[in-house]
């Protein structure tokens, strides 16, 4: 009777600790690794002031939904009204663009946003028309070299947060490889691309080099869809590359074409502009994302305070605009959240570049290190090459103007097809 009491009792410990946090069992998605900061109101807003807010798409693409939420945060926090901020959504790359400046302008904002690359053109011709408004653009090339004193670029250094998107996968190859569940011999990845623009290059170029500071023997291939938003043309190209024998997915177009491919093919995926783990709770790792609170909180603020936006602004991890999501613990490998905060701390510090080009096996194009590299800063028709982007050891991204300008295709990267 003694040793039956015993044995309960035992029993009795051990699902304690399991209730308390003791099990090994995986939980579902984690808080968010690196979070967006509290956003806190140190100015106050003038009761006629309005912000008007251009979305290429809606909801239903994670790359708007990403600016939705942002600039619903910054509301909420300033306590602004509906009428204090205007969005207008699935507004195309097109004289639409102008129309809906336009509008917003006569409206009465004083601040108006756009977040779509192709819509600079457009922003531009509205910047003229209406000096005395603030026209911001998400993505663009050109301020620094259009010299109108109210039209400003923004971007942020997401190729930090690809990098750390790409040691998580970089961990799930590994595991794969030591479990025997690779598909080949080497890990090889899949990259599902919009163009073949700078700014799509420097996304997976980073991603693959945080995959490659963890897991040095893996491949990748990217394949473009020739659209920033296409569920059908993501999901075709994800499956093409499961096919084709990739072992791990990511993305960088703006619906969930490719997790979902990654879902039902049961393939790991790394997502991109926030979570999708209700769409792939089965494969979904982590998500980076640039974080736009802080920026719509800078330019509502400059705009009511009197003070100058930059022409060019980039946040960084510093600033809180680069952020990722929680980890999915039932998907990703063991040790994978250690790896992560340590990348972080040496990021912040400076310990490790992510363009790192005196990194022996790193940056390498046709088996050599990148010791120089002209870089196409001073956008032009003719997209030639002005500046020298190698500077102290490391391509400096995201320096001389604030949206991506690494175009370089390096070794281990191979390009299925090309969009521009």
């Amino acid at each position: 009777m003694k040793k039956i009491l015993a044995l309960v009792l035992v029993f009795g410990m051990l699902l304690s600790f399991a209730a308390c946090g003791g099990s090994s069992e995986a939980t579902g998605e984690s808080a968010a690794i690196l979070p967006a900061p509290e956003l806190t109101k140190d100015f106050d807003v003038n009761a006629d002031f309005k912000i008007g807010v251009i979305l290429l798409h809606d909801e239903n693409s994670t790359y708007d939904l990403n600016f939705i939420n942002a600039i619903n945060e910054v509301k909420k926090t300033l306590g602004l009204s509906d009428e204090q901020v205007i969005m207008k959504r699935n507004i195309p790359e097109s004289n639409d663009c102008y129309e809906a400046a336009k509008d917003l302008a006569t409206k009465g904002c004083k601040v108006i946003f756009a977040d779509s690359f192709g819509h600079e053109t457009y922003m531009i011709q509205a910047a003229v028309e209406f000096p005395d408004v603030q026209f911001c653009h998400a993505t663009g090339t050109m301020a620094h070299t259009e010299n109108i004193a109210n039209y400003h670029n923004a971007f942020a250094s997401i190729y930090e947060g690809r990098y750390l998107a790409g040691i998580a996968a970089g961990m799930k190859l590994n595991e794969l490889k030591k479990d025997g569940k690779l598909k080949g011999d080497a890990p090889v990845m899949g990259y599902v691309g919009a163009f073949t623009y700078a700014e799509v290059i420097s996304g997976y170029t980073s991603f693959y080099l945080g995959a490659k500071s963890v897991c040095p023997d893996v491949t990748m291939k990217v394949q473009f869809t020739g659209s920033w938003y296409d569920e059908n043309e993501e999901k075709s190209a994800a499956q093409a590359l499961i096919a084709s024998g990739c072992d791990l997915i990511s993305q960088h177009a703006d619906s969930l074409g490719a997790p979902t491919a990654c879902e039902d093919a049961g393939v790991p995926n790394i997502s991109y502009n926030g979570s999708t783990y209700e769409a792939g709770e089965n494969t979904f790792i982590i998500s980076s994302a640039i974080n736009w609170q802080p920026y719509f909180l800078y330019i509502i603020k400059c705009a009511n305070t009197g003070v100058a936006i930059d022409t060019d602004w980039t946040g960084s991890i510093a600033t809180g605009s680069v952020v990722l999501s929680g980890l999915n613990q039932d998907v990703a490998a063991a040790g994978t959240k250690e790896a992560l905060e340590a990348a972080i701390d040496d990021l912040k510090s400076g310990a490790v570049k992510v363009f790192d080009t005196e990194k022996d096996n790193y940056i390498l194009k046709d088996g050599a290190k990148v010791t120089t590299y002209t870089a196409d800063v001073d956008t032009d028709e003719e997209f030639t090459p002005d500046t020298e982007a190698v500077v102290e050891g490391a391509f400096k991204e995201s320096i001389f103007r604030s949206a991506p300008y690494f175009d370089l295709q390096i070794d281990g990267i191979t390009l299925v097809n090309s969009k521009f």
